[in-house]
């Protein structure tokens, strides 16, 4: 499996954000591909210990279980809900937000010690090898909708 803390998968995930278009179209998903840029630099800063959205009921009673059924090897499906954080609405800068994630996305290549030592608000304590799957397939998932 691909790491988003290996530079050179690294480096490939920037190759593919960078390939976005202002108008790239969703695949599946209410969100344009500004928003998407945003809600994944939300997700970004949560692992890298920027940003920390309050514990939430529904992610005490389920996280772990979610937790469980992402890891696995399959892709992540689609439309599955997300931290209220994370729910971009409005018009967003395409350029300054396809940098903004761009420049969260290489910060990982400083290895795992740049990963939140914090509890994930939604799934729990997490190892650094589930932060980094996390991630991954986060990204993945989200460049897939887009096309690239």
């Amino acid at each position: 499996m691909k790491s988003i803390l290996n530079p050179t998968d690294n480096a490939e995930f920037i190759e593919r954000i960078n390939k976005l278009t202002p108008g790239a179209p969703a695949l599946w998903g209410k969100m344009n591909v500004s928003q998407m840029l945003v809600h994944c630099q939300v997700i970004t800063k949560i692992a890298l210990g920027e940003l920390t959205p309050k514990k939430n009921l529904f992610g005490l009673l389920f996280g772990r279980i979610a937790k469980k059924k992402l890891l696995e090897e399959k892709d992540f499906k689609r439309n599955l809900p997300t931290l209220s954080e994370a729910k971009i609405k409005g018009d967003r800068n395409f350029d300054t937000e396809k940098l903004g994630l761009i420049n969260d996305v290489k910060k990982f290549t400083a290895g795992p010690d740049v990963l939140s030592k914090k509890p994930h608000p939604f799934f729990g304590p997490l190892t650094v090898d589930e932060w980094d799957q996390l991630q991954t397939k986060h990204l993945d998932h989200h460049l897939k909708q887009f096309g690239v």
